[in-house]
């Protein structure tokens, strides 16, 4: 059923061609949803309550919007319809990923302990999300805003899944109360498609799981690619986001018709990479240890195994945002895990063009 076109008007303004930055977690998504989020004319959200707790419920039980159908796009949109509002109170309910996001342009604060708001609302015309794991709900989005334009990021999973498993939250959705397999088959979320997959997952190492999570979101990723409009998704490669910030800000900007900050992107390219770099000088600091290999391969103990307990809101998105540099898996998996990575997805890898090691 096509969906009827429905105008909704944020603080006076009419919502035309909304923006949603897609991508599996630790695809380097976060760095375009900043630079969208510093540039003028635009307000991008980033896990506002009320929206995750809407995508999250279609992203872990998809048939709760398939059976609703329209219903399904009626309630996303109205949960976009209070997250867009722009007002002191309305900020305040925003994460710390959200706010962090809007740093330099926001606001000065309002008289009291609440936050301003972080944008002007009579510079903005137009309006996104970028909240994490919306990949599971393009469908719905497209439904609930049939002119939306839809942003993916793509990175290779390898350096996606030492990423994860350096997340809390994001190993938190794979601890028996969450793993909703039983219910569930197959689990897009999870990335479980076969019976197998779901016999050994109880003991499968985490390296496994997170490959798993990445190759089911570039598998829908895929899918989207296939079922979308050129004019309404645009793919953009991690790898090429952090060697040339500049060129795919132009990029971006001449997709959406609206100027996206060369600066912003670039000095959040720089600023990630510069945190990393301070966090692997502190971890050799601390003695981290090392195989004495060629290839000088970071040992990591196993989080699901006793006596390394995790914590964190898995519903809060990744922990940081993502400034890994690409290929860093070199030096950050371990040959069992890597060989575990690419066994789960080494079709994918080679599909989107990214070699697999001598031992894949």
């Amino acid at each position: 059923m096509k969906a009827t076109p429905h105008i909704l008007v944020i603080n006076g303004t009419k919502v035309r061609r909304p923006v949603f930055v897609l991508g599996s977690p630790h695809s380097g998504a976060d760095l375009v949803a900043r630079a969208l989020k510093r540039s003028a004319g635009f307000h991008l959200t980033v896990g506002r309550p009320g929206v995750l707790r809407v995508t999250y419920a279609y992203a872990r039980r998809p048939s709760i919007a398939s059976d609703r159908g329209l219903g399904a796009a009626r309630v996303l949109r109205d949960a976009y319809a209070e997250a867009w509002q722009i007002s002191g109170r309305g900020c305040a309910e925003c994460p710390a990923e959200c706010r962090e996001a809007a740093v330099p342009k926001r606001l000065p604060e309002n008289a009291g302990d609440a936050p301003g708001p972080c944008v002007e609302p009579r510079g903005v015309d137009r309006f996104g999300d970028a909240s994490p794991d919306l990949i599971y709900s393009a469908d719905v989005l497209l439904d609930a805003f049939p002119d939306a334009q839809l942003l993916q990021v793509i990175r290779d999973g390898r350096d996606v899944v030492a990423d994860m498993l350096d997340d809390e939250r994001c190993l938190a959705w794979f601890k028996p109360g969450l793993a909703n397999l039983d219910e569930v088959f197959p689990n897009p979320f999870l990335g479980v498609e076969e019976v197998v997959e779901r016999t050994r997952w109880p003991k499968a190492a985490n390296a496994v799981k997170c490959a798993l999570r990445w190759r089911g979101s570039v598998r829908l990723s895929a899918r989207l690619r296939a079922q979308t409009p050129e004019e309404q998704l645009l793919t953009v490669r991690y790898e090429d986001l952090v060697r040339r910030p500049g060129r795919i800000a132009d990029q971006i900007s001449a997709y959406l018709g609206a100027q996206v900050s060369r600066p912003a992107l670039t000095a959040l390219v720089r600023e990630s990479a510069a945190g990393e770099g301070a966090a692997r000088e502190g971890a050799a600091r601390e003695g981290e240890p090392r195989r004495a290999e060629p290839r000088k391969v970071i040992l990591r103990r196993d989080p699901a195994r006793k006596g390394d307990a995790r914590r964190g809101d898995p519903r809060k998105g990744s922990r940081e945002p993502s400034g890994q540099p690409a290929g860093g898996w070199h030096e950050r998996l371990t040959p069992r895990q890597l060989a575990q990575v690419e066994r789960i997805a080494g079709t994918e890898l080679g599909r989107l063009g990214y070699p697999l090691s001598a031992g894949g």
